[in-house]
């Protein structure tokens, strides 16, 4: 009997011991999921800032189909002299706002299953199934702050298709109440399918982030801030340019000024999707669906690339800071 009890006790501890170790390990999740969240959404901050103009040019030639595709300096000077310098920067705020809370969603969700799925060495297939999942949370969580945003953006612009109208919002919260109102709350996931797809672009740019720094960070050798600038601008192109039409699609939807057949669900945003590329194709040929790439390219491939060396040095000296080993599972 005095042997049991010695061994109940001695089992209790034992489990005493696992939980408290179990809870040490949550509270470090939790902390250091929230340094790579806000690094994250700091560093999308930073370089959506510094190459802002860039994502101007782009969405102008994704939606105005009667804007000349030329290059991008030239677009920029246009837009320039039209409607002023400071047109470049419109719809900054809304923007930034949304990249923020979005990649906030992203990292946040991308570190917490690398922990609890990554056991020893991250593999590429395991990479791209994190990215998914990440990346359809953030899309059903932050569309409505995209397609605010990307209206908000457009406003004021000096069109050439006749057929898109000024819409008049006086700022965030103002354009959603009216979206709502006059809309319904569903149009504030217009391009929800296309931008569900669309976490392919993410997926694949984080799989090949994570192999390349992977492979230049083998036996432990010091990743330079030029190699992430370079690995992360290499992953960024890649994704982007195979993403790239359905990104169209997405900027049209989300502008809310494309003439569907009525039809809603499922079936109603496949056709709108499958539509409008097809009307695309036909109208300025196959070339067409890749109308404002080298902006995009320009502007995506950037600003991902020094979003992630800010999202590094922030981690890091986050990390030395607060006393704390940077554990990356590799």
């Amino acid at each position: 009997m005095d042997v049991t009890l010695k061994t109940e006790v001695m089992m209790l501890k034992i489990q005493e011991s696992k939980m408290s170790e179990s809870s040490s390990s949550v509270r470090l999740l939790s902390y250091e999921t929230l340094v790579h969240a806000v690094a994250g959404a700091m560093g999308s901050v930073t370089a959506m800032t510094v190459f802002f103009p860039l994502d101007t040019a782009r969405i102008r030639l994704q939606v105005d189909e009667n804007r000349k595709s030329q290059s991008t300096p030239i677009i920029l000077a246009e837009i320039a002299k039209e409607e002023g310098i400071l047109s470049l920067y419109r719809g900054w705020f809304p923007v930034i706002s949304s990249l923020c809370c979005s990649n906030f969603v992203y990292f946040y969700t991308f570190n917490t299953l690398k922990r609890v799925m990554v056991s020893d060495r991250s593999k590429p297939s395991t990479d791209l199934l994190m990215g998914f999942i990440s990346g359809a949370v953030n899309v059903l969580l932050t569309t409505p702050m995209w397609v605010v945003n990307t209206r908000l953006k457009l406003q004021g612009a000096k069109f050439r298709n006749e057929d898109l109208h000024q819409t008049h919002y006086k700022g965030i919260f103002d354009a959603f109440s009216q979206i709502i109102a006059n809309e319904g709350v569903g149009t504030l996931w217009n391009g929800t399918l296309p931008s569900l797809v669309l976490v392919f672009n993410p997926a694949v740019q984080f799989m090949f982030y994570e192999a390349m720094k992977r492979r230049a960070g083998h036996g432990g050798r010091k990743i330079s801030s030029f190699e992430i600038f370079l690995i992360g601008a290499i992953a960024k192109a890649i994704a982007t340019s195979a993403t790239y039409p359905l990104q169209t699609v997405q900027a049209i939807l989300r502008f809310g000024q494309y003439k569907s057949d009525g039809k809603g669900g499922l079936v109603g945003s496949l056709k709108n999707v499958v539509s409008l590329l097809m009307d695309r194709i036909k109208r300025h040929g196959l070339l067409g669906l890749y109308k404002g790439l080298e902006a995009k390219l320009l502007q995506t491939v950037l600003t991902a690339a020094l979003m992630f060396v800010v999202y590094e040095k922030i981690t890091a000296a986050t990390f030395k800071l607060m006393g704390l080993q940077k554990k990356l599972k590799h």
